[in-house]
């Protein structure tokens, strides 16, 4: 482990990436390839990358860290850079050590990841944005992906191809946003009336933990309704505190996860739901007025099918209308870590085509 704190001087990750960039990486870049189009920011995989590290953070994989990358057509150049770094950077910097290991590399070696822009992207998305993103190209990446491109500040760029990629993030193209609200309503009706079916039943435990699973799904539907990418789970609540309608949800959310009766869960869910619709509506976004309503004749509640199916019917994408509704996004029915990871990811998304070859 590698001892910060004292070093680091209470300072954010990006911050030090920062002042690394403009002190040591930026001055030996331009000294040693003039004119080079890059840019230079603090991306990727770690806290830091959301501005949520803290002390703890520092006990791994945090540090001296920063991506620098060029477009495709100085792709040459990133093994020269890779080499100039690792023969003229110093061994430390501001008192911190420059190389250190980090978890899956335990070689002791400078963290300045030098990459195309293309490639870097892919290899956070899966898909890589500059060669074009179909409709079912965006339900692959991930959140968490798109945040680790988006979120954490760029110090320099003078290439031509990072800000068309992370403004091509900014959010799905509209059908693509309608499919995925589509499922997470779908998803939501699905499980809703069980929270009184399992209580009813006697299964008190089997109720809480639906109440909240449902709990979390609402919390994701809220980060849809915002646009925002939702983070991976760690930072999911934290995020969700900065949404504009969180003061408004979390009393119903809370006591979703917390009430003993079921019927106060299933009115507190009841009560989410409606707020995201209201969002929704105003949103300009197809909504039924009746959201929540009664599951056929029994004494339990649901969201009512008319939700998902107002969006999924006013796609008129030819690949996202033939898609199972419901299916929506990769994470929105794959929740494995391991699965999720993008090597991974591109592999599992081909069950998209296969299911638009059986429609």
């Amino acid at each position: 482990m590698v001892e910060w704190p004292d070093a680091a001087g209470g300072m954010r990750g990006a911050d030090l990436a920062g002042a690394f960039h403009a002190d040591l990486v930026g001055p030996l870049l331009a000294q040693q390839f003039p004119g080079l189009r890059y840019a230079a920011g603090r991306m990727g995989s770690g806290s830091d990358v959301l501005g949520l590290d803290d002390e703890m953070s520092r006990d791994h994989d945090w540090g001296l860290r920063l991506t620098i990358l060029v477009d495709e057509d100085d792709r040459a150049v990133v093994p020269e850079v890779v080499d100039l770094l690792e023969r003229v950077l110093p061994d430390r910097y501001r008192g911190m050590p420059v190389r250190f290991p980090m978890t899956g590399d335990p070689s002791t070696r400078h963290r300045v990841g030098v990459d195309t822009v293309g490639r870097f992207a892919a290899g956070r998305l899966a898909v890589n944005p500059l060669a074009g993103l179909s409709t079912i190209d965006w339900l692959v990446p991930t959140g968490q992906g798109v945040l680790e491109l988006t979120a954490g500040p760029v110090f320099v760029d003078t290439t031509r191809e990072l800000a068309r990629v992370r403004t091509m993030l900014r959010w799905y193209p509209p059908d693509v946003e309608r499919y995925v609200l589509a499922a997470s309503w779908q998803r939501l009706a699905e499980y809703f009336p069980m929270v009184g079916r399992t209580a009813a039943s006697g299964d008190d435990l089997g109720s809480r933990l639906l109440s909240s699973a449902l709990a979390s799904d609402l919390m994701r539907l809220a980060f849809l309704l915002h646009r925002r990418w939702p983070p991976y789970r760690k930072w999911l609540g934290t995020l969700f505190s900065r949404l504009l309608s969180a003061p408004t949800l979390t009393g119903p959310l809370r006591a979703t996860v917390t009430a003993g009766d079921w019927r106060e869960r299933e009115g507190a869910l009841a009560e989410a739901a409606g707020i995201l619709l209201r969002i929704q509506r105003d949103r300009g976004l197809p909504t039924p007025a009746s959201g929540v309503t009664a599951f056929w004749d029994r004494p339990y509640r649901t969201v009512d099918s008319a939700v998902p199916a107002a969006l999924y019917d006013s796609i008129t994408d030819p690949d996202l209308s033939r898609l199972p509704l419901g299916i929506g996004s990769l994470e929105q029915w794959v929740d494995n870590v391991q699965a999720l990871s993008p090597e991974r990811r591109a592999a599992t998304a081909a069950s998209y085509r296969a299911w638009l070859a059986t429609r």
